[in-house]
């Protein structure tokens, strides 16, 4: 080489006997005299050295053959290129996102499948492909892929149907905004899919549902902006689990036209729901405030643990009961309810619309606990039938009818005596804090607060949201205010 070579031809491309490659180095390399030029040849097969020299590394190629995640989103990709030499330049891909390009057929993504046999994740959205009429030779298949993204390629529920025997691992399948109707179930396809995206599919109905609804490994089904309306599982009554999706436990039904209390009661039907998201729907649009609907999907949901992607906390979950027994409790001792068991007869009307109302009149139901999917726990709750004192009209405009007697104990201050004070029941633990602290002399930083409900003897709620009020958490007159410190 050249001593007088300048430095500056790093990046440079260069051609040699007729290969490519790009100038990686340029410099002495002991103890060779003279100055070398270091390379990375476009043809992996053509290098034998990996730019290290006696244990010294002077520099890196990239090793396509380490390669594993490739996107080439919208860069006019047509076809699979030459026959196998996506598999010689670059065999452990496993993530590949092709969306927006310009292939036409499935046989030109079988022509990369092929090439690519440990391929997990495949974006293909956006691109208009002709799918095969017939079912595709098993000899096309994708032996290890888990996610497949097909969101505004044309594919129909048939082509999905037909090309699925090639998916037998797939976990995760995306079809959003195809103008897919549900055509037929399933049959020994889709079997271990736990993700279905059918987003922005005006055709989907209710009754398309219930063809997919056997799907044994379904975890979650994303419905958002499909205009679905209802829903009932004619398979279960009033306060029975359906058979149907055994497996979900999240779902996404954004955007709809849900307008009616009717379809959140059907899905409390689903034996496996445990998160559930709703926004954007007439029903949750209405006029009686993102709270208070919160509250009540909350109640109608018994095993509901997460809510618009908010977790749902124990003493949520107590106060959106409470509220709810109270709010309708005029209502149903109208339709025949009653404080005595032996009387207590709503009608079918009621039950109806308010299929959980009884069991939370009850001193003991079944809850979900922190078990596995569809195990549940037994858990003691004496709400009890709603007592007339209850549900009084209240008149929340007289601070009279808003202030609550409490009872103040302090557990670990055995020389304090149990005093008694009235705070308004709009007032924030915060605010509640404020006032301890001076009357006890304690910094607010301190303090932690609970209480006890005389009808829920034995359970201590803890109130560790400084920013919500004692009606956020459901205290009533007569329970015992706890301060620690």
């Amino acid at each position: 080489m050249n001593d007088t070579l300048t430095l500056d031809v790093i990046g440079r491309r260069v051609e040699v006997n007729g290969e490519h490659a790009t100038v990686r180095f340029s410099g002495v390399v002991p103890p060779v005299a003279g100055l070398w030029l270091g390379v990375e040849w476009d043809n992996p097969a053509r290098g034998k050295h990996d730019g290290s020299h006696e244990g010294i590394v002077y520099f890196k190629c990239s090793q396509l053959s380490k390669l594993q995640e490739v996107s080439l989103r919208n860069c006019v990709v047509s076809c699979a290129g030459d026959k196998g030499a996506i598999a010689k330049a670059c065999p452990n891909i496993r993530r590949v996102d092709l969306s927006r390009n310009l292939l036409s057929s499935w046989d030109e993504v079988l022509s990369i499948a092929d090439q690519l046999k440990h391929l997990e994740v495949l974006n293909l959205s956006e691109n208009k492909l002709h799918f095969p009429s017939v079912s595709p030779s098993l000899a096309g298949t994708f032996p290890a892929l888990k996610v497949l993204v097909l969101n505004r390629t044309g594919i129909t529920w048939a082509e999905v149907l037909r090309c699925a025997p090639g998916w037998p691992v797939l976990e995760e399948l995306y079809l959003k905004s195809n103008d897919i109707s549900i055509s037929e179930r399933p049959a020994d396809v889709l079997q271990t899919v736990k993700l279905l995206d059918l987003s922005s599919n005006p055709l989907i109905d209710e009754n398309q549902l219930f063809l997919i609804a056997h799907l044994p490994r379904l975890e979650q089904l994303i419905l958002s902006d499909v205009g679905i309306s209802s829903l009932h599982f004619p398979d279960a009554g009033t306060g029975c689990k359906t058979s149907m999706f055994p497996s979900l436990q999240y779902l996404v039904v954004n955007d709809n036209q849900i307008s009616q209390w009717s379809f959140i009661n059907e899905l409390d039907k689903l034996q496996s729901l445990r998160a559930l998201s709703c926004v954007r729907n007439p029903l949750t649009e209405g006029g009686s405030g993102p709270q208070t609907t919160r509250q009540f999907i909350i109640a109608k949901i018994g095993q509901l643990k997460t809510l618009n992607k908010c977790e749902i906390l124990p003493e949520e979950r107590r106060g959106a009961e409470l509220d709810y027994r109270k709010a309708f409790g005029n209502e149903w001792k109208k339709a025949g309810g009653h404080q005595d068991p032996d009387k207590n007869r709503p009608n079918e009307e009621f039950l109806a619309a308010h299929p959980r109302y009884q069991s939370l009149c009850l001193s003991t139901y079944m809850r979900p606990g922190a078990f596995p999917a569809a195990a549940l726990q037994l858990e003691q709750l004496e709400y009890g039938a709603p007592e007339d004192g209850e549900l009084k009209t209240r008149q929340p405009f007289l601070l009279k009818n808003q202030l609550l007697t409490l009872k103040i104990k302090y557990p670990n201050q055995v020389d304090q005596k149990v005093t008694e004070k009235q705070l308004p029941d709009s007032m924030t633990i915060q605010k509640v804090k404020g006032l301890l602290s001076r009357l006890l002399k304690v910094p607010v930083s301190e303090l932690l607060l609970s209480y006890e409900s005389p009808k829920m003897p034995g359970r201590e709620i803890e109130l560790e949201n400084d920013q919500q009020s004692l009606q956020f958490y459901s205290v009533e007159n007569g329970d015992y205010l706890l301060v620690r410190w």
